[in-house]
């Protein structure tokens, strides 16, 4: 095997780890309120972080098309298109965009800088609670006020930790030169 073809190998194994940690993280959950806070946000800041913005986002999408065909890696070990449309589709939606946002803070700052890193990560966390919420919105029938009040003051203090976790993960994986893309 090739030296490039092994570095294919290897960001094709983190992309399906990061697919699989995003589901996991589903199952890690603190149920309040129609969107239970879990460790889905930080496994998809992680994805961005690590993978880039094209890996990330595939990772995502590997995610949500296994729980589209029916394996249990929603929320609560729910599956399934009617759970993709539901109350919480707009911040699956949203992590696409949220995993495309970090992935371009790696691509900005390839050693990921700390201020970088949560700049990056404050957009992407306001993206997907900007989807979620008006997806939220509509799908419950509520006001703006209480969409926002349910679907995204509660996990602001715990996604502000995740998306420092993130990057403090990536920033040590990088110091190990473990990282794909890595040499």
């Amino acid at each position: 095997m090739t030296n490039d073809s092994l570095m294919d190998l290897h960001q094709l194994v983190w992309t399906a780890l990061m697919a699989a940690l995003i589901g996991a993280g589903a199952y890690l959950i603190v149920p309040i309120g129609p969107v239970p806070v879990s460790m889905q946000p930080f496994f998809i800041f992680l994805a961005g972080y690590i993978l880039g913005p094209k890996r990330g986002v595939l990772a995502v999408g590997l995610y949500l098309l296994t729980g589209t065909i029916g394996l249990p890696v929603f929320s609560g070990g729910k599956s399934g298109l009617g759970h993709l449309l539901g109350p919480t589709g707009g911040y699956l939606f949203g992590f696409v965009i949220s995993a495309w946002m970090c992935g371009m803070a790696r691509k900005t700052s390839p050693n990921l800088g700390w201020i970088i890193g949560l700049l990056w990560g404050l957009g992407a966390l306001v993206v997907a609670y900007g989807t979620g919420a008006t997806w939220l919105k509509f799908a419950l029938s509520l006001s703006w006020y209480k969409a926002f009040m349910a679907g995204v003051v509660p996990f602001i203090p715990w996604d502000a930790i995740k998306i420092v976790a993130a990057v403090a993960c990536c920033r040590y994986l990088t110091r190990l030169n473990l990282l794909p893309g890595q040499r």
